[in-house]
């Protein structure tokens, strides 16, 4: 990952945005977690302005900057001239009060660099007879040249960024000063590594305004006038060709923005379509003042606060020697290997996709097409389960598969109680000859619509409530419940009209066991009523005669 860009795990969510976004598709998703690839990133900074999880963020060198005035020399900002748009109503002049109320010695604007690399580009066209020439102030652009389209190194002007160009003119006025550059791009912070020595530290705008904040300062709502500040036009569209002098005998003038117009523009100067031309490319649509760290992004009222606080004429500089703003930009090889087409085909049969006819190139997995999906696979950078029709025909497969097989009946309805999907088993309950009969039309055509009515109502589930359906003579228990998210009734059947009159037979016979059982019992009652009575008169006659037999004794 590159030092100036973290990704926070957790908060990343598998949206896909930073891929569809990103122009080079240099992040790998591994482990539900978007990975950025150092070796191909270009730092647009496209991943940390989309992403809806904020699991992108850019390291700050507040500290650093901090550590630096700490240490007792003089410490000088580089402001890019897209300031006057992140900060509207604010010159130069306020902003030099501002940051020197946070330490630093003093701020100049990098639009003098601008002003010495633009001059250099006019010397190029003149002196140097190349054939077509690609400016070099985007690092973004150069990044893009060296990692994906090597072949067109030798049409990249090899020489400093403003950024640099003004560094080495500061340090070269004061040799002990530390150089911080303040601007709206995350790129700077790489140049500044890549180019040791030059500028110290890379702040953005929102590192400085988060600074600002804390220290209390506000910069005052007050601009400059100046005449000779016409390189202030370098961060718009256009900027770069505005402030030279376009002279060049035989020579097209071209102003490119955003990362397609310069990757299309790349292929056509390969593709040899392209002879005689200057081309000022910027990544960000709408050029700086576009930038990934603006704070606030409106591209027409952005490019009207540049061009009001531009001169008509260029800053008075020292043109450095030509040989002085030569740097290196070579080839950086990427680790990714083109998989072969066999590899590629292998993988698109495991997305399902036999044929070109299935490879619906839909984007949503942040690919523009399926092969450059599959190809991604093979590279490790992407996963199968990525692809969203995929995984929809997979989740589909697989529920139907449980909805078509289950025993019990499924039937499902929207809140105007209209059937959505009815199964197999369903059907068999209700005598249903295909699903076509009663998909769309209301429930009460096939049932009962009052126990829906009181879900609905109510949005208390009925669990296993035995019902009889006198139409289709069937016991069944059905439990329904109502999905909040869905917005759906889902009805769960169970056949237990075998159980029911099993049931009913076995409380037949226990029935029929009891009647008997009464009447033995009430038979032997009474039978046991009659020898009671029968036994009763026997011992009364007999207590009759024992008393006569008495009596007569006595007598004697």
């Amino acid at each position: 990952m590159p030092d100036c860009l973290r990704l926070k795990k957790s908060n990343c969510k598998n949206c896909y945005k930073c891929i569809r976004h990103c122009p080079v598709k240099a992040i790998k998703f591994s482990g539900s977690q978007a990975h950025i690839l150092a070796d191909e990133c270009i730092l647009c900074g496209q991943c940390f302005v989309v992403c809806p999880q904020n699991a992108k963020e850019i390291v700050d060198e507040t500290e650093k900057v901090k550590v630096l005035m700490q240490a007792g020399g003089p410490v000088i900002a580089s402001l890019a001239p897209s300031f006057v748009a992140n900060y509207p109503g604010v010159g130069i002049g306020a902003m030099r009060k501002a940051l020197k109320q946070l330490g630093f010695f003093d701020v100049e604007e990098t639009a003098i660099g601008a002003t010495m690399v633009k001059t250099e580009y006019d010397r190029m066209l003149k002196e140097d007879g190349r054939d077509v020439i690609i400016s070099s102030c985007c690092h973004s652009v150069n990044l893009l040249i060296q990692k994906h389209f090597p072949a067109a190194l030798e049409f990249l002007a090899d020489i400093d960024s403003p950024m640099l160009a003004h560094c080495k003119d500061i340090k070269r006025r004061i040799p002990e000063a530390k150089t911080v550059f303040i601007g709206p791009c995350v790129a700077k912070k790489d140049e500044a590594m890549r180019y040791e020595g030059i500028v110290d530290s890379v702040l953005t705008f929102e590192e400085l305004s988060t600074w600002l904040e804390a220290a209390g300062v506000k910069p005052e709502a007050q601009m400059d006038a100046d005449e000779c500040s016409r390189a202030r036009f370098f961060p718009t569209t256009g900027g770069i060709l505005k402030t030279m002098e376009q002279d060049a005998p035989g020579y097209a003038y071209l102003a490119l923005d955003g990362a397609e117009n310069c990757i299309a523009a790349l292929r056509d100067v390969l593709d040899g379509k392209l002879h005689k031309c200057f081309v000022e490319m910027s990544i960000c649509a709408g050029s700086c003042v576009g930038g990934p760290v603006m704070e606030h992004r409106s591209l027409v009222r952005d490019y009207m606060a540049v061009s009001n606080f531009a001169g008509p004429r260029d800053f008075e500089v020292k043109q450095p020697e030509p040989r002085s703003m030569r740097k290196a930009m070579p080839y950086l090889e990427m680790q990714n290997q083109q998989p072969t087409e066999a590899e590629i085909n292998a993988v698109l049969r495991q997305m399902g996709k036999f044929k070109p006819s299935q490879e619906l190139n839909c984007g949503s997995c942040g690919y523009n097409t399926c092969r450059e999906k599959a190809a991604a696979v093979c590279q490790g950078k992407a996963e199968i389960s990525m692809c969203l029709p995929f995984l929809k025909d997979k989740a589909e497969g697989f529920s139907d598969a449980i909805v078509n097989n289950t025993p019990n009946g499924l039937l499902v309805l929207n809140e105007d109680l209209e059937v959505q999907q009815i199964n197999a088993a369903a059907r068999k309950i209700m005598n249903i000859r295909a699903a076509s009969d009663v998909l769309g039309e209301p429930v009460v055509r096939v049932l009962d619509p009052t126990v829906f009515l009181n879900v609905l109502n109510t949005k208390r589930e009925v669990r296993d409530q035995r019902t009889y359906l006198a139409e289709y003579k069937c016991y069944v228990e059905q439990t329904v419940v109502y999905d909040r998210d869905l917005r759906l009734l889902i009805c769960i059947m169970r056949d237990i009209t075998d159980e029911q009159l099993e049931r009913e037979r076995k409380e037949d016979i226990s029935r029929q066991t009891v009647e008997v059982a009464d009447k033995v019992v009430e038979k032997q009652m009474r039978i046991v009523q009659d020898i009671a009575s029968l036994l009763g008169e026997t011992a009364a006659e007999t207590k009759i005669a024992l008393t006569k037999l008495k009596e007569s004794i006595t007598d004697e």
